[in-house]
Order: structure tokens, then sequence, then C-alpha cells
């Protein structure tokens, strides 16, 4: 096999595997189970008191500090499935105490005291000005029901009365919920335990949630504090490989639990337990995320789990934490928090730091090449804060990519401007062996060595960029810093592919176009710039790789056309930076280069005897 050969074999293994990861890692959504019908039923689980109020289960103890896992089937509500009330109806119909922030609106209801009610303001669903703003948790009983609730489980075999999801609750005051102004719930259980629920919140997402209870019985009593996230209903999630969706939490000594549990593994398994000391767990979207953040320094009872319905599934999230004793007239309290918005990465790092909570910037699927992504985002994100274009920022970052590896790709274009040179002699040498392979590579092979070149030295660029443009993909994927961020023109979303196609002249016939022929401006300017600096490297002196190489950019076109427009315009970028980088070092290595004959406008030899004659003077 000659070197040629070897070179469209590597080439070609290099985009199959593009290719292969492509479909491996990035295959189409499922479609999501839709929620058809809510039921609030009461269930307990034997051994042990547990409260379930509209399908949310509270961890409870059973027979010490391990909670019982309830059945997994729950009981439901005869007769035929009927739709859901919509969101607003449903939240009126308990009192409630607004939330406002300069981040957060919506309210907390006083009957089970749920937070379910949160809108992020600074988002909005689409890039469109009139889209409504983002809609994170919403009450049980809506279509998409998804809510955090905190509350206290009595040990199994006691008449112990604790707040439930029907207790109507007392607020100190009916002000809104603010980052100045804190707001106390109280009930009394009528028989000697008067608990106290203290909710403040941040200028962002950070709620504080501080559980005080009152003995008054004449004897002391234990209670176990718990915290839960559920989700009614298996949401639309992306379905790509490279990001986690759904139940994640780091828990102390287990380390990160993301990708090992995801909802197709809960309804397969039901529940996956944990015991742990620190650390953090939750439900997470692709930009969004609920999380429980228990007491750093107390040791707690983690479950992942899955409820089955008549037509769908409940996911939730739960932590039973040590019991706590209150001797007969005191009050004991126990605090924790609960982060429920934007996955932003400034925001996630500074609770991380400033409240002492662990690993909590692995909410953030940063994914196991964090050390080429991180920095990727980080270089991003500065020039973003600086110049106020993501798009601009890519086009900088590229150009300090290709600075850290210019020494690599200079050498590698003077090879294959060598290689340039040394075409006619390597036509001249097919000719002269070519009834004999063997002897054939053999002199190839001499005047490689005496010419001091690289036949594999062409396909170093694209190995470069291959982690570079996985770790580029990453970051426009999951960071919520490039969602909806504009470049110029039609790109209105960097994170989204291309909005204009070829097929419909870029919109101005009025027709939709199908998916798999949207191929916009930005793919068609990466094919054309691919083209032009595959014309400048050594054609390949057999026809049918001449055709291979020739219809790469096509297949590069069609297959980058799904892929987000900022990664297409580094690409096409990084492309022409390329071109004219290896344009330059071609004339002074003294290769006449020649891009429209190269690229087929113009017709002639004259560059090839041009090039022979410099090869057979020297």
């Amino acid at each position: 096999m000659d070197e040629n050969n070897r070179n469209l074999i590597l080439a070609i293994a290099l985009s199959v595997m593009i290719l292969v990861v492509w479909q491996a890692m990035f295959q189409p959504p499922k479609p999501a189970q839709q929620t058809v019908q809510q039921t609030s039923q009461q269930q307990t689980t034997p051994g042990a008191e547990q409260t379930q109020g509209q399908n949310g289960t509270a961890p409870a103890p059973s027979g010490g500090a391990v909670p019982a896992t309830p059945s997994a089937t729950a009981p439901t509500v005869p007769g035929a499935e009927q739709a859901a009330p919509s969101r607003e109806t449903v939240l009126a119909a308990a009192p409630r105490v607004k939330i406002r922030t300069p981040s957060l609106s919506g309210s907390i209801s006083l009957k089970g005291l749920r937070i379910d009610d949160i809108t992020l303001t600074k988002y909005r669903e689409t890039a469109k000005k009139d889209s409504p703003p983002v809609t994170l948790l919403s009450p049980s009983g809506s279509a998409a029901p998804f809510y955090a609730e905190y509350g206290w489980s009595v040990p199994p075999n006691t008449n112990l009365k604790a707040p439930t999801t029907d207790t109507l609750w007392t607020a100190d005051t009916s002000r809104t919920l603010t980052p100045d102004s804190p707001v106390t719930f109280t009930y009394d259980n009528g028989a000697g335990l008067i608990f106290h629920r203290t909710v403040s919140v941040d200028q962002n997402y950070m709620f504080t949630i501080d559980q005080e209870v009152e003995n008054k019985t004449g004897q002391a009593v234990t209670l176990y504090p718990y915290a839960l996230i559920s989700r009614h209903g298996k949401p639309k999630t992306s379905g790509i490989y490279i990001l986690h969706e759904g139940p994640i939490g780091f828990l102390g000594e287990n380390g990160l639990q993301d990708n090992e549990v995801d909802y197709s593994d809960l309804e397969e398994d039901g529940n996956y337990s944990f015991k742990a000391t620190s650390g953090w767990l939750g439900i997470t979207d692709k930009y969004w995320a609920a999380t429980l953040i228990p007491d750093q320094t107390v040791s707690y009872d983690a479950n992942f789990r899955a409820f089955k319905r008549e037509t769908r599934y409940d996911f939730q999230t739960d932590y039973l934490a040590a019991p706590v004793t209150i001797a007969s007239g005191t009050s004991q309290t126990v605090s924790s928090m609960l982060f429920a918005g934007a996955k932003q990465n400034a925001i996630v790092e500074d609770y991380k730091q400033r409240l002492g909570i662990l690993n909590f910037d692995l909410l953030i699927d940063w994914g196991w090449f964090w050390f080429i992504t991180k920095p990727m985002f980080y270089a991003l994100d500065f020039f973003y804060s600086t110049i106020g274009n993501f798009g601009i920022a890519i086009l900088i970052v590229t150009v300090l990519v290709k600075l850290a590896f210019f020494p690599l790709a200079n050498k590698s274009y003077q090879s294959m401007s060598k290689m340039k040179k040394l075409q006619p002699e390597m036509m001249k040498i097919r000719e002269r062996y070519k009834d004999d392979r063997m002897k054939q590579q053999q002199a190839m092979m001499e005047m490689y060595k005496k010419e001091k070149v690289s036949p594999m030295s062409g396909c170093l660029p694209i190995v470069i960029q291959i982690p570079v443009f996985f770790s580029l993909y990453k970051v426009l994927y999951i960071t919520i810093e490039s969602r909806q961020a504009p470049f110029f023109g039609w790109i209105q979303d960097l994170s989204a592919p291309d909005p204009t196609s070829l097929f419909n002249l870029f919109g101005l016939l009025p027709y939709d176009v199908p998916q798999a022929l949207m191929i916009g401006v930005w793919p068609l300017l990466m094919g054309i710039s691919m083209f032009v600096q595959m014309k400048l490297n050594p054609a390949p002196t057999d026809p049918i790789q001449q055709k291979i190489f020739t219809w790469m950019p096509l297949l590069f076109t069609f297959m980058l056309a799904t892929f987000p427009a900022g990664l297409v315009i580094y690409w096409t970028w990084n492309n022409s930076l390329s071109i004219l980088q290896q344009y330059y070092i071609m004339r002074r290595q003294g290769v006449e280069v020649n891009i429209l004959e190269n690229i087929g406008f113009k017709k002639g030899n004259g560059s090839a005897r041009k090039s022979a004659s410099s090869t057979s003077k020297s």
C-alpha cells in the first residue's frame, strides 16, 4: 500500500469516525411521555408513616434512619382520563405568598408549603422578543408538575402528628418573599408541637429553609427532617449522550451520580439509595435545575425514585436526614437550601465557594474532557463579557487556538508544500513502476527520505481540530451563556443550527424545507472553505482518490448543517485562516499557487511545468 493510499484511508477513517460518533452520541430525542392525569391519594407504606399528596412521596424512617421504599404502584382515580386544568387554575386553588427577586417570580402555596411556582424572569422560551419567560416549577395538578417539598417524618409506631401536604400553614405577614424580606410560616398541630418554617431567598436562585420545632408535649420527641423534589411524567429531553438530563447529585463519598442514573434507569429499576454526608441532589434539565442541598455536616439517606402510574412515571429525588431529638420545653432548628434556577457558571461556582457546597460546579455537565471544555468556555465567556457578542468571541478564540498550534501547523504545511512540489516526480515514479508496486513504494519512500517530507503531515491539521471541535460543541450545547446568543444578520441563536436553506433560496421562496435539506449559508461557506483548503493540498495521483476527496466537503456540508451555527462559524473561520496560512507558506517554499486553477475555474499545466522545472533544478 503506497503512502497516498494510506493518506486516503486515514482521511476517510477520520471522517467516518466523526460520523459514527455523531450518530452514536447525538441521537434525536425520543417522544416524551405526556402527563394526562393527576391524582390525589394517600398511601401508607407498611411499617412506616408516609405522606403522599398528589403523588409526591415523603421519605420516612423504617425502624431507624433508613427511608422506607414505597410501593411501585400507587392507587389511581378510576374513570376516564381527563386533561389537567391550566396552571393558573391550580395556582388559584390555594392561598399563596408571592416571590419576587431580580431573577425569579412565583409563589409558595400555604397548603402543604411546597415551593411549586417558579418562573425565571431573565430567560425566555425562544429568541423572539414576545416569548414568555421560562417556567421552571409548577404545582401538582397542572400539566407538568415539578416542585420541591420540605417537612418532618415521624418514627414508626408513634402518634406524633407532623404537617402533611394537606396542612394549611399561616404566614407571619402577607408581604412578598424578597431577598430583603424572608417569610416565616407556622403550623400548630394542637398536640403540643408547633412547627415554624422560615424561607429566605437571595438575588439569584438559592432558597434557604430553616425548619424549627417547638416541643410543648411534656416529653422528648424525635423527628426526621426530609426534603424532596418531584417531577410528574417524563419530560422531553435532548436525547443526546453528551448531556445528562434527569436525576443528578454529588452524594459525598458516593461521588457524582448522573449518567449512571437517568429517567430510563429509574423506570427499569425503580429506586437507587445512598448514604452520604455533604453534597447535593436533584433533577436537572439542559439549562435549568432544582437541587436539594442538605446541611453539609449532617449524614442523610438519599434516594432516586420512580413511581409507576397508570399512564406515566413520576420521578423523585429525596433525602432523609439524621434524627433530631427535641426535649420538652425546648426547640430545635435544622437548615438546608434549595437551588431552583438557571445553571449559569459564575453563579454556580459562587455558590460552591461561598456556601461550601461540595462539588456544586458539577451541576453543569462539563463531561469527561472538562480539562479542555472548561478552558474553552472561560476563554469564550471572557471575550463575550468584554465585547458583548458571542460570535465575535468564537472568532477571537479561534485565532488564539491557531496561534497556540501555529508551530505544529506550520511544520505540517511546509511538509505539504514540499509534497506539492514533488507531485511531478511522484507521477513519474508511478508510471516507471506501474507494474511493480513494491518498487514503486520503495522509490517513493526514498524520495520522501531524501526530500525530508512526511506524507502523513496533511492529516495533522484535521487531527488537531477534532478535540477543539468537540470541546466547542460541548460549550455551545450545554452552557446557558451561549443560549439564544445572537451573532449578526439571520443568526440569532448560536446554539441552534443555521435557520436558512439553499433549497428555498434562503427564504426567498415561500415554502418550508424538510429538515434534511436545511443547508444554510454558513454550512455552504464551510463546505466551500473546506473544498478550497483541500485543493491547496497535494492531490492524490489516483483518479478514484481524487473523486473521494472532492466529495468530502459536500459530505461535511450536509453533516454540519445540523450543528449549532456557532460551531459552523468556527469551522469556516478556522478553514479560512488555514487557507491564508497555507498559501503564505507555500509561496515561501517556492510553490506557485493558483487557487482558481486548483479548484477548476481554469485549466492548464503551466503550474505543473514550473513546479517540475523547479524540482529538476534542485
